[in-house]
């Protein structure tokens, strides 16, 4: 089922955007937070990986 793969990771790269301004608003507006910043790199290498297994 290549369409619901595709859609799986354009819907992984969203939340991974959406993550990234949440993360980033928060530091702006409370500080940063380093769990926070960690839990937003692994999102970020999931989605990578699903991108490159994707690809290939």
């Amino acid at each position: 089922m290549p369409g619901s793969t595709d859609s799986s990771t354009k819907t992984m790269g969203v939340i991974t955007v959406g993550g990234l301004v949440a993360v980033t608003a928060y530091t702006v507006a409370l500080g940063s937070n380093g769990w926070l910043w960690f839990g937003w790199v692994v999102l970020g290498l999931i989605t990578l990986g699903m991108v490159a297994t994707h690809s290939t």
